[in-house]
């Protein structure tokens, strides 16, 4: 599952990667491997974290 729209979902927001890190729970090296493509298939809970801490759904990451 490839969370296309993570990048700029974040960035909407004014969030940095590390500010992702802390509300998500996810660690900053994830966050940045996962937005680079270097984890292109992501853990679903590591996911449904990302979704909440950033107010969307699922389906907005990866559309």
């Amino acid at each position: 599952m490839y969370l296309k729209n993570l990048v700029n979902t974040r960035k909407q927001k004014g969030w940095s990667q590390e500010k992702l890190a802390v509300e998500s729970g996810i660690s900053y090296n994830t966050i940045i491997k996962i937005e680079r493509g270097g984890i292109k298939n992501p853990k679903i809970e590591t996911v449904i974290k990302l979704a909440k801490a950033l107010s969307v759904t699922i389906d907005e990451l990866v559309e």
